[in-house]
């Protein structure tokens, strides 16, 4: 490190201010919980910069507008999503049948844990109606993506109307989502996995 990148860091930990490397990422962290816990609309910029620790003048560095800020967090909670998806369907690689099965079940014990709040897409879509909200738009590509890996899924089991298929597998598990947000694991969810075979089944049948 350099004199003046010392003297630097040192200006920035004498005001109590997060480095300027992880500035954003405490931001975005912080922003997160809150975002997910109590609502977009309900958490002000303000409470974001007296939670993390960070200048406010630091935040619109990294994120000009509130709207940025929770793009960035629909985009991490996107990327988190599909890692989850990507590392079951790793393990259930060839056997698209028990893929299907495996992430009815990884959805259902999600919405069934104590920290869950409903799904971030549907929460923020709920909360932002307008078609042309930036964060609107990284809601919908997630469950357009859904929907397309869903087909994908349907089509390798042999389904005789996938696109069909994953219509109704992505009205349930969206139907899961919100109806967990509000009855938790004492609700139906229970019944996602069951409700999804049964579906399969039939379309297999038909």
């Amino acid at each position: 490190m350099t004199r003046r990148n010392s003297i630097a860091a040192e200006a920035v930990a004498a005001a109590g201010e997060p480095a300027a490397s992880g500035a954003r990422a405490r931001v975005l962290e912080t922003a997160a919980q809150l975002f997910y816990r109590e609502g977009v609309r309900a958490v002000g910029v303000d409470l974001v910069v007296e939670r993390s620790g960070v200048a406010k003048t630091s935040l619109y560095r990294h994120f000009t507008t509130k709207d940025d800020l929770v793009v960035a967090f629909l985009e991490q909670e996107d990327a988190a999503y599909w890692r989850d998806w990507d590392a079951i369907s790793a393990k259930h690689e060839g056997d698209a049948g028990a893929e299907l099965k495996a992430h009815l079940r990884w959805i259902a014990r999600h919405i069934a844990t104590p920290a869950y709040r409903g799904c971030p897409f549907l929460n923020v879509a709920t909360e932002f109606p307008e078609p042309a909200h930036p964060a609107r738009a990284v809601a919908l590509r997630n469950k357009v993506e859904l929907h397309r890996r869903l087909h994908a899924l349907t089509k390798r089991i042999g389904a005789r109307k996938p696109a069909e298929l994953a219509d109704q597998l992505v009205l349930l598990i969206d139907g899961a989502y919100m109806n967990g947000q509000r009855l938790g694991k004492k609700g139906p969810v229970h019944a996602l996995e069951t409700a999804g075979l049964a579906l399969i089944e039939a379309a297999r049948s038909r």
